[in-house]
């Protein structure tokens, strides 16, 4: 039995260890340039608190440590897919962690932040973030995933000042749809119960679940924030994010009989004044004491527009920020009081293959191959329109362009195809026609590349060589970008 009494007081022993950072940004080494957008900020008088850095190349990332040696870098991962049952079990688990921990050591990270979220389930793969099933034990397979990554951690990943990071768990976002039979905010607060980790409250994300469930048609936006706020685990968020919200450009700028837009997380849009509003009442929170830094997420975005909004949100929030951390450490002079909460059992194998068989089905409803079942799914089946947009329009838009669109990887190839008559569309349904296993760690640039020369190689063998050769060009080109830190395209990322 898991005591949170014990875990909590083992999450503020680590909390401690954690200085206050303050106002930074959330980064990618490559789009836009990093070191031109410290520049920039310079020449504004800006100087953020800390740097939070994407998931890169472990050269790349060094490199960014020894060019600002005085500034702060925390660290965002990417590909532990902790969600999930059977991850312990991949063949490259142990292989993507020790990454991981190597990447953490390179940059003196204190925190390795994650989604809670995947990209790979039962065997299908997606190219941007689709939220865990939100079941009492899925809660429990995340926390046992996040033990087992904080341990290694705790044994590997040590700072020059002998600490070690410490996982934050971040709130996805919903791109249509949520699935589960239990209150997000008890989701988070079960998960917490069981391990010592620090949240990660994304505004964005949170305006998100607003959208995309049945609060927005049931209570003002305020509203929701105060309720939710009251029940998640506010006092384990360490980070807070903010990035901007935009319409996807699969479907437009429809907007609901509410007349609200129908936005998802994309950190190359401006950031809606709605967020920074959400923003102040969340600092506001008397809950929110364990505060150690906020971060606007601004990779993909450009230059000039980073700095304003930057300028505008130290402007606006910087002092506010400074009092809410300052509650903070005041309330842990005292000691926080142990949050009540009930506590399951250690998972079975049972329950174990039963979440399995939960993700299997997760993954097809989604994809559109069997139709919605399960306890899981009766609100969505209720209001199905968005699982639709994501199915019909999303989804489609995400393997046929996100990432690297096909018509530009593999002209020669698709002029190919074009002339049999062969439509790119029947790609995606060829994508998840089945559940495959893994050959490699997740990368989804060539995992598409793979896939599209199978898909090649069945419906017009006699182009086989054609499409070989284009692929065997861009995984060259890809390797090579990825050794000296270029792009090989301009490819959108979506956290």
């Amino acid at each position: 039995m898991v005591d949170p009494d014990f875990v909590q007081q083992d999450f503020q022993r680590r909390l401690r260890e954690i200085p206050l950072r303050g106002m930074g940004l959330s980064v990618d080494v490559y789009s836009p340039d990093l070191f031109e957008l410290v520049n920039k900020l310079r020449e504004r008088g800006l100087s953020p608190g800390y740097l939070e850095v994407f998931k890169a190349t472990t050269t790349a990332l060094t490199t960014v440590r020894q060019a600002v040696p005085g500034m702060p870098l925390a660290y965002h991962g990417e590909g532990l897919w902790i969600t999930q049952p059977d991850v312990q079990a991949s063949p490259f688990f142990q292989q993507d962690v020790g990454e991981m921990i190597t990447q953490l050591n390179s940059i003196q990270s204190l925190w390795l932040n994650h989604e809670c979220a995947m990209k790979q389930m039962a065997g299908y793969s997606f190219g941007t973030y689709v939220p865990p099933l939100y079941t009492p034990l899925s809660a429990e397979v995340v926390a046992d995933n996040i033990a087992t990554v904080q341990q290694a951690m705790d044994l590997q990943g040590r700072r020059v000042d002998g600490t070690a990071p410490l996982f934050l768990l971040e709130l996805p976002p919903l791109t249509y749809f949520a699935a589960g039979t239990i209150p997000i905010p008890h989701f988070f607060r079960l998960v917490t119960a069981r391990v010592p980790c620090g949240l990660v409250l994304d505004i964005g994300h949170l305006w998100t679940v607003y959208r995309y469930t049945a609060a927005c048609r049931q209570v003002p936006l305020e509203q929701f924030v105060q309720e939710f706020l009251d029940e998640f685990p506010l006092d384990r968020v360490v980070e807070i994010h903010v990035a901007g919200l935009a319409c996807h450009e699969s479907v437009g700028g429809v907007e609901a009989g509410e007349g609200l837009p129908e936005w998802l997380d994309a950190h190359a849009a401006p950031i809606p004044s709605i967020l920074f509003t959400m923003l102040e009442q969340v600092l506001a929170h008397s809950g929110l004491v364990s505060l150690r830094a906020v971060a606007l997420e601004v990779d993909t975005k450009p230059i000039e527009m980073i700095v304003e909004e930057y300028a505008e949100a130290v402007r606006r929030f910087s002092l506010l920020v400074q009092q809410t951390m300052a509650r903070g450490r005041a309330v842990e002079q005292t000691g926080l009081a142990p949050r009540p909460a009930s506590v399951q059992e250690p998972m079975c194998q049972s329950d174990r293959q039963q979440l399995r068989d939960d993700y299997a089905r997760y993954a097809q409803i989604i994809s559109g191959q069997v139709p919605i079942t399960g306890p899981e799914w009766q609100e969505v089946a209720a209001e199905v329109s968005g699982l639709t947009r994501y199915r019909t329009s999303y989804l489609p838009h995400e393997i046929l362009h996100w990432g690297g669109d096909l018509a530009e990887m593999f002209p020669q190839t698709c002029r190919a195809l074009a002339e049999r008559s062969i439509c790119l569309t029947e790609f995606v349904a060829f994508w998840f026609r089945s559940p495959r296993p893994l050959t490699h760690s997740y990368d989804f640039f060539l995992l598409k590349i793979e896939r599209f020369l199978q898909f090649v190689t069945e419906r017009a063998p006699e182009v086989r060589v054609c499409v070989q050769s284009e692929g065997d060009m861009l995984r060259l080109a890809y390797a090579q970008a990825n050794e000296v830190g270029e792009p090989v395209m301009e490819m959108e990322r979506t956290r």
